[in-house]
């Protein structure tokens, strides 16, 4: 049987969600405001939260454990909580990446990505604190697209912003160094989209 039968799964995916949503702002505030001598104190903070993160994602995995009956198919428990941790971390490799790179300013365009990121995590927030009412929810499924619909967002800034890169610079170290950013940034929508598909395949095989 559960050691604590009042386990809310639901309330935990809220939980995880909202260490992404606190790390895409550290994410956009240290980007707007940048400034290579704090840089590492923000490091600092955005893998305390991930740590943080990480340790709520195992004690969600010790309770599946022990758990008797699972309110979800314990595959879609294990997917969902790992796939929402992707999320925090993809987060934090953007600053590791502007950081090991050592880049001294940000380009103006940066500035779009990160206020998206932060916008596919508070959706995909507002969708997980509707998903415990999966059933009978009638605003869930609107949500899930919001989610889809700012990722197609990420696709096609991603797009313009690496075209732009490459039609206006031709310093190869400065064209790797930001495709790599570009394309983390893009993988933080990404990995926001994965979590809403889980979301859906629940939906699908309950329905």
């Amino acid at each position: 049987m559960a050691k604590n039968k009042d386990y809310n799964y639901f309330k935990k995916f809220v939980e995880l969600i909202d260490y992404s949503c606190q790390s895409s702002k550290i994410l956009e505030d240290s980007l707007e405001n940048f400034d290579t001598k704090t840089i590492e104190n923000k490091l600092e903070e955005l893998h305390k939260i991930e740590h943080t993160a990480d340790l709520a994602k195992h004690e969600l995995m010790h309770q599946l454990a022990v758990e008797f009956i699972a309110p979800l198919e314990r595959e879609d428990i294990v997917s969902l909580s790992q796939k929402i941790d992707d999320i925090t971390d993809t987060i934090e490799d953007v600053l590791i990446k502007i950081h090991i790179y050592n880049v001294q300013s940000m380009k103006s365009d940066i500035f779009q990505f990160t206020k998206l990121v932060s916008r596919c995590c508070l959706a995909l927030k507002t969708a997980l604190e509707e998903f415990h009412n999966y059933k009978k929810s009638t605003s869930l499924k609107a949500k899930l697209i919001e989610v889809n619909d700012l990722e197609e967002e990420g696709d096609r800034l991603y797009y313009k912003t690496v075209a732009r890169l490459y039609r206006e610079s031709k310093d190869p170290v400065e064209l790797l160094v930001w495709t790599e950013i570009y394309d983390h940034l893009e993988k933080c929508c990404d990995a926001c989209e994965e979590v809403s598909d889980v979301i859906e395949s629940v939906i699908m095989k309950n329905s």
